[in-house]
């Protein structure tokens, strides 16, 4: 069961990674659904789920680094374009710094995953709405560089959609499409891997144990297959203006996740009452 656990969320991991809909987000959801319907108890190892999440996303870490490989490779001569990542990188670690424990929390709560969807959705629709398409990244000014780490930093919520936010924030700070999607990723390396040096720093001193590493190695292998093929996919929706699609698909899952979350929690009232 674990195993058969571990493909399911790396193959939501590689999806949702890529595609403007929050990985994170469906972590949560899945990971509880798969207990509820197994019987599992309700009650959550914060530290195993969260590092299973850095492992999948090292999975998807490494996706991106092949598909951009011809990108990345040029960033040796690009020293504008790596400040500018580094600034965006600022926002998203610092607070990721100062709130770990509660982001931590969050990542444990389906209610605030259905919500944020909701947020995802409405950065979707206005991203695509108030696109201006001027500069490529390249050429993006430092200021609109922080300005896009911002729009990364709301994204440490589950269920607010890294991708969709960081892309949306390029096409407002006037990115064409191909580059907003290519810097978003490419802001995406130093964020995700930073995350991973700090829950593996924790491994190391042994404030978090590994337990089994069969359903981590596994996870993290379909993440990875499951992201390279989505996001050379992705790269032609972006191209194409088609992000309005996964607006959709975040307001129907937010809204079915709530709902979800509302008649647990009248259940759990009815049943405590009956007691």
């Amino acid at each position: 069961m674990e195993i058969l656990k571990a493909v399911i969320l790396g193959i939501v991991q590689g999806i949702g990674e890529f595609l403007p809909i929050s990985s994170s987000g469906h972590l949560v959801v899945v990971d509880h659904l798969f207990d509820a319907i197994a019987g599992h108890s309700p009650v959550k190892d914060a530290d195993a789920d969260m590092l299973f999440n850095i492992v999948v996303h090292l999975g998807t870490l490494l996706s991106i680094l092949i598909v951009y490989r011809e990108a990345i490779w040029k960033l040796r001569l690009q020293p504008r374009v790596c400040l500018n990542i580094v600034l965006a990188s600022i926002p998203a670690g610092v607070l990721g710094l100062l709130f770990k424990e509660q982001f931590e929390v969050a990542f444990s709560t389906p209610l605030v995953v259905g919500v944020c969807w909701f947020v995802t959705a409405a950065m979707l629709l206005i991203g695509q709405r108030l696109e201006r398409n001027e500069i490529s990244y390249e050429d993006l000014p430092p200021h609109k560089a922080f300005f896009i780490g911002v729009f990364q930093a709301i994204a440490l919520l589950p269920g607010v959609s890294r991708s969709g936010s960081t892309i949306t924030g390029g096409l407002l700070s006037g990115l064409q499409r191909g580059s907003a999607g290519a810097f978003s990723f490419l802001m995406a390396i130093p964020v995700i891997g930073g995350a991973a040096v700090l829950e593996l720093k924790d491994v190391v001193t042994g404030d978090v144990t590994i337990g089994n590493p069969a359903p981590l190695l596994v996870g993290g292998l379909t993440a990875f297959l499951v992201g390279w093929l989505v996001l050379r996919w992705l790269v032609l929706l972006i191209a194409k203006g088609r992000l309005h699609w996964f607006a959709y698909y975040c307001c129907a899952a937010g809204t079915l996740t709530v709902v979800w979350q509302l008649f647990a929690s009248v259940s759990e009232i009815g049943q405590t009452a009956a007691r």
